[in-house]
């Protein structure tokens, strides 16, 4: 199976990407105990800004971009981590998936984490995140992680998980996504659904 993470962090190291190898790493394991093997690809957004810039200027993807691109819409699964800015995803972040067809990540098994400085900052997922992948018609995976700077090396209370249970979690999930979709199976989406239901109805 193939599971591609696309990270966002701008900086490195990176938490952003610190997050993403964790989740990568809990997501192998998770499939590994499910009898799948998975090889991982990673698609580090920083060294393609100027690529994704120059795409959406003149609509031809540079080699690296469309390397990059195949490599998500070929997956399996995805893991996709942003950094929080001005209370949203990263423009880097929304910019690549705005180069990529629409229609390409219907059906896909989508895992969505993001860091930030502040746990304030954690809806980000509900209201920005995941709606961008609900509109792109992903499956995205309901345990969504955030990571503030105080969940690094914090083991969580009794009324609230820690960030490696959160992790552990959150890739359970991605890979019994995985592992219920045939590797290679082209979803269908919810127009072919109802066309194939439409067809096997019987009328008198």
């Amino acid at each position: 199976m193939k599971l591609t993470v696309v990270s966002a962090g701008l900086s490195t190291p990176s938490s952003t990407r610190l997050l993403a190898d964790r989740l990568a790493e809990s997501a192998r394991d998770e499939l590994a105990a499910r009898g799948h093997e998975a090889s991982t690809g990673v698609v580090e957004l920083r060294e393609l800004a100027g690529d994704i810039a120059n795409h959406l200027v003149t609509g031809f993807p540079p080699p690296r971009l469309s390397a990059a691109i195949d490599a998500v819409t070929a997956a399996d699964g995805l893991i996709v981590v942003t950094p929080v800015f001005a209370a949203s995803y990263s423009g880097l972040f929304k910019s690549f998936f705005d180069v990529i067809d629409p229609d390409a990540l219907s059906g896909k098994p989508v895992l969505t984490a993001a860091t930030g400085g502040t746990a304030r900052h954690s809806l980000v997922l509900e209201h920005a995140v995941r709606p961008l992948f609900a509109h792109l018609r992903a499956v995205v995976v309901p345990t969504a992680v955030f990571a503030a700077s105080e969940d690094w090396g914090s083991g969580g209370d009794e009324y609230t998980d820690g960030l490696p249970g959160r992790v552990r979690r959150a890739g359970a999930g991605l890979a019994a996504l995985m592992a219920a979709r045939p590797v290679g199976e082209e979803p269908e989406d919810d127009v072919t659904v109802l066309e194939r239901q439409l067809a096997d109805l019987r009328f008198d």
